[in-house]
């Protein structure tokens, strides 16, 4: 079941919805790595802390890269073959570069909660590596995430065709197993 974060979630048949939909589950999901961290410092977690770290941790090892695969394999290349407005298409190179490095943080982050998950708490280093790469992760998403929802997302509902948001759609239907109408 998708997890909802506050207002009426989108569709498939709105990919721009979804998309934006999932920044505001990566926005919170990445508030509560931070939170627990910055409570417990790498220490012992409560059961409620535990579940939340747990739960954090699943959704960006699996919601994370089909999001990733969901602009750079369907959407971005549409937005590049549309032609249109290239000025402003620049931009999508170094969105790239971003969830490149962001997949290297969220591996880090992975790796060091699991562990922490498995050991019950955290040594020094450990917890100075899951604050850094959760310090870069926040500026990272609130720089991208920005040009995104304000920028990326309102040019692609203007340049592309209907049946193009509709391919959009199905495809990342596709990548989650969710059949959708022809």
């Amino acid at each position: 079941m998708p997890v909802q974060i506050g207002r009426k979630e989108s569709d498939f048949s709105d990919p721009l919805g979804l998309l934006s939909d999932c920044h505001r589950r990566i926005e919170h999901f990445l508030d509560v790595l931070i939170r627990v961290c910055e409570k417990t410092k790498g220490g012992q977690l409560t059961a409620d802390e535990r579940a939340a770290l747990e739960k954090a941790l699943v959704y960006f090892r699996n919601s994370a890269p089909r999001h990733t695969a969901d602009e750079e394999e369907s959407l971005f290349p549409r937005l590049r073959e549309s032609g249109q407005a290239q000025s402003s298409l620049e931009c999508l190179a170094e969105l790239e570069k971003d969830h490149v490095a962001a997949a290297r943080d969220h591996e880090l982050v992975d790796t060091l909660g699991r562990r922490w998950l498995t050991s019950g708490a955290l040594e020094g280093g450990e917890v100075d590596q899951i604050r850094q790469a959760l310090q870069r992760l926040s500026g990272t998403y609130t720089r991208h995430i920005a040009i995104e929802d304000q920028q990326l997302y309102p040019l692609a509902g203007r340049v592309l065709q209907p049946e193009q948001l509709a391919e959009v759609g199905r495809e990342m239907a596709e990548r989650r197993g969710v059949s959708v109408g022809a």
